[in-house]
């Protein structure tokens, strides 16, 4: 099943002057399946990541997420289109510091608002026993190591069945110990849970270990 298709995707910036960033990108992405993008600083990682967020809709061509093409999208429709169908991991972890661990996985749900609070706060607590974090639940998330925080904001990232995980540097900040930590969790949860992982990384190893690798070079997908 396919979760992501970009079809001749191209990004301008226009100031201070007309420089194309992204050029021609065609790829698509199934479901369970972890994939990396890498390449060279100003390789227009970054600028890809945020088109295929939702956050950016001045491009040329096509992005459908599930089906739904989001150009030409509102604002509001964007809105809530992430909140139900994408889930974020970043490089920081933004839990909230005074909020216990189960507040900041339950916080996207409450928002949603699909389910009574006591079934997401036992959907809360299934992730966080799957990622190896129940016992700190309770904690306040700014007591938690940064290798716990990040299982804590992937939990978060999950707690609305997203159709899409969208990653940006998510080891980053990950010492090496915690990085393969993190990586056996995404190669589990997209093998045998059936997530869809999409994640930027300058990581060689953790690429490698991907199931497809889009490598960025000058805006081009490189062959």
């Amino acid at each position: 099943m396919e979760i992501l298709r970009v079809e001749n995707l191209n990004k301008h910036f226009y100031t201070p002057a007309d420089f194309w960033v992204l050029k021609d990108l065609c790829f698509s992405i199934d479901k369970g399946k972890l994939t990396s993008i890498t390449g060279k600083s100003g390789s227009g990682k970054s600028t890809l990541l945020y088109l295929l967020s939702t956050m950016d809709t001045d491009f040329e061509g096509s992005i459908r997420i599930n089906g739904e093409e989001i150009k030409g999208r509102s604002n509001k429709w964007l809105s809530g289109f992430r909140n139900t169908h994408i889930g974020f991991i970043f490089q920081f972890h933004y839990l909230l510091p005074d909020f216990t661990v189960l507040q900041n996985v339950m916080l996207p749900a409450l928002k949603q608002g699909k389910y009574t609070k006591e079934q997401i706060e036992h959907n809360a607590m299934e992730l966080l026993t799957l990622l190896n974090v129940k016992s700190q639940s309770a904690k306040r998330a700014s007591l938690l190591s940064g290798g716990q925080q990040q299982r804590v904001a992937i939990a978060r990232a999950l707690i609305n069945e997203p159709a899409i995980i969208i990653g940006d540097e998510p080891t980053g900040n990950l010492d090496t110990s915690n990085t393969h930590v993190v990586l056996d969790l995404f190669r589990e949860l997209t093998t045998e849970k059936g997530y869809t992982i999409l994640t930027v990384t300058h990581d060689d190893d953790f690429a490698r270990q991907s199931d497809s690798v889009i490598h960025l070079i000058d805006g081009e997908i490189s062959k």
